[in-house]
């Protein structure tokens, strides 16, 4: 059976259309076109997001490589490019600079000086003009004395490249008044986020002390980027050894290495420095995974769905590294932007990150749990008194003869006399007399009975428990909630005092240590106390 082969070609106003939609946010678009100046050799790269008088917004980016003559600018615009003759290239797929510019502006424009190359050669594409005439038409002609004056003060007078974005429609909401203060405002912010994120994502380029790759100078509205290390590398603790591992097909054929090592920052309060103390940016959301593709963040934070990001897991951060050797093994994306794990890589970091995820926890649990008990000292002010008020119509049993040196008391109740030994503490102010936070208690019981040494029976709250963090602490600010936590627990005490004897007094034990257990269990999934609240 003969096949014939006839040439479909795409709409080219549909098909540009279409490609403006391929999921870029402001920070990717513009970091496609940073891959692109690094890629070249640049040493020098220099971004501007500006407004006119009118309102209208343009973006260009500038850089000092190798540049490109004639033909090598009309491939570079051309969409699906050649392959680069360098396969680590941060470029990839000859899509990146054209779609991340049309994402956002309906006009990309690009000048260029080849380092053999007296004349500076211009080209851009005008979706207005390609949808109108519906052909690929990518328009040629001699750049103005402003775009090579750009150039030459990132270059002098070697070789360099300009990209400029023009007809801006997509990166700023539509305002009312198109030339106003909120317009302005939020072009701000959108150049304040680009900064933090290329500060994370070029921060192997941008140090100057990282030997891995190669120093970029990188300036955003003029103002020159400083690396953001997310790893504090010189006050953090490594929570596993640098590990280069070996991916291989399924014939046994070694494709690349991946290195990863994890760390885990200090806790905030723990950084005495202020400026490291914001330079860590301790969050929830920069926990997790980081990940390198030439050195160059292409993803992360993010724990590749593996888990949730945890206040519990808040202190750790995990390099993990790969060269383009790996590119179709992890399946990169258009934007590479995203990673894919297969199974078997996807078991083989979740037991790497079984020991770091506990240290990390630990980590956080102490400093969480001594968070929680300084800020429990007040809390049950409330209870305190409610409970005084009430106490000498309910309490059925007297504490008599402690001894503090053998922590024995004697329990008078309706059962007779015995001998226990109780937690005796001292009155430490006025109205706290009947329930005292702890920072910790034996066999991680929640609550225990004990005594203040001026007589009052009271109870032990264990504010190391999951319990209190996660029950006690969100309510902090709700007396009547919190009132009605401690009176359960309070009451709980009193009426084993009451009830206990010799035959007993081991099983009130073993029920407390019971249900403190089966209290953990059931808030596992509570989540975390946050403590900046």
């Amino acid at each position: 059976m003969s096949v014939n082969y006839v040439e479909v070609i795409p709409d080219p106003s549909r098909v540009i259309e279409g490609l403006r939609d391929t999921g870029y946010s402001p920070e990717t678009a513009i970091e496609d076109i940073i891959d692109n100046s690094i890629s070249a050799g640049a040493s020098k790269i220099k971004v501007n997001l500006r407004m006119d008088l009118s309102g209208e917004v343009s973006v260009s980016i500038i850089d000092n490589g190798c540049g490109m003559n004639e033909e090598e600018l009309k491939n570079a615009m051309k969409y699906g490019s050649r392959l680069r003759p360098d396969p680590a290239s941060l470029g990839k797929f000859g899509l990146g600079m054209k779609t991340a510019s049309t994402a956002f502006a309906r006009k990309l424009v690009v000048v260029s000086r080849g380092e053999s190359s007296k004349d500076y050669m211009k080209a851009y594409w005008d979706l207005d003009h390609v949808v109108k005439e519906k052909k690929w038409e990518l328009a040629l002609e001699e750049p103005s004395n402003e775009e090579i004056e750009l150039i030459r003060e990132v270059s002098g007078d070697g070789s360099g490249t300009l990209v400029v974005w023009e007809k801006v429609d997509r990166l700023l909401k539509t305002y009312q008044d198109p030339v106003g203060n909120a317009k302005r405002k939020a072009l701000d912010r959108v150049t304040s986020d680009l900064r933090d994120h290329v500060a994370m994502v070029y921060q192997r380029f941008l140090d100057p002390d990282d030997k891995r790759c190669k120093t970029v100078l990188i300036e955003i509205n003029s103002k020159k980027l400083e690396a953001w290390d997310p790893f504090l590398s010189d006050i953090s603790t490594p929570a596993s050894n640098h590990i280069d591992m070996a991916v291989q097909d399924e014939d046994g054929k070694e494709l690349g290495k991946f290195s990863v090592q994890a760390f885990i920052i200090p806790r905030k309060n723990d950084i005495q420095n202020e400026e490291l103390k914001n330079k860590a940016k301790i969050s929830n959301e920069n926990q997790g995974l980081y990940i390198y593709r030439e050195n160059r963040l292409i993803h992360g934070p993010s724990w590749l769905k593996m888990f949730s990001q945890e206040p519990h897991l808040s202190l750790l951060r995990v390099e993990f590294s790969f060269d383009h050797k790996l590119d179709d093994a992890f399946q990169i994306d258009l934007k590479k932007s995203q990673i894919y794990l297969n199974e078997s890589l996807r078991k083989w970091i979740l037991d790497f990150l079984t020991a770091p995820r506990r240290a990390a926890e630990q980590q956080y649990r102490k400093g969480t749990n001594d968070s929680i008990y300084s800020n429990s000292q007040e809390v049950h002010d409330s209870s305190n008194e409610n409970i005084k008020s009430k106490a000498a119509d309910i309490i059925n049993s007297r504490l008599e003869e402690i001894n503090k040196e053998t922590g024995t008391v004697s329990v008078i109740n309706p059962q007779g006399k015995y001998i226990l030994k109780l937690k005796i503490l001292d009155s430490r102010k006025p109205g706290e007399i009947y329930v005292r936070p702890v920072s910790d208690m034996q066999d991680g019981m929640l609550w225990e009975p004990s005594i203040i040494d001026n007589g009052n029976q009271a109870v032990c709250i264990n504010t190391g428990h999951p319990y209190y963090a996660k029950v006690y602490m969100p309510n902090h600010n709700n007396s009547v909630t919190i009132e009605g936590l401690d009176s359960l627990l309070w009451a709980l005490s009193a009426a084993e005092l009451e009830t206990v004897n010799d035959n007993t007094k081991r099983h009130f034990e073993e029920m407390r240590v019971v249900v403190s257990r089966i209290l953990r269990r059931l808030v596992e999934e509570l989540p975390e106390p946050d403590l900046d609240k």
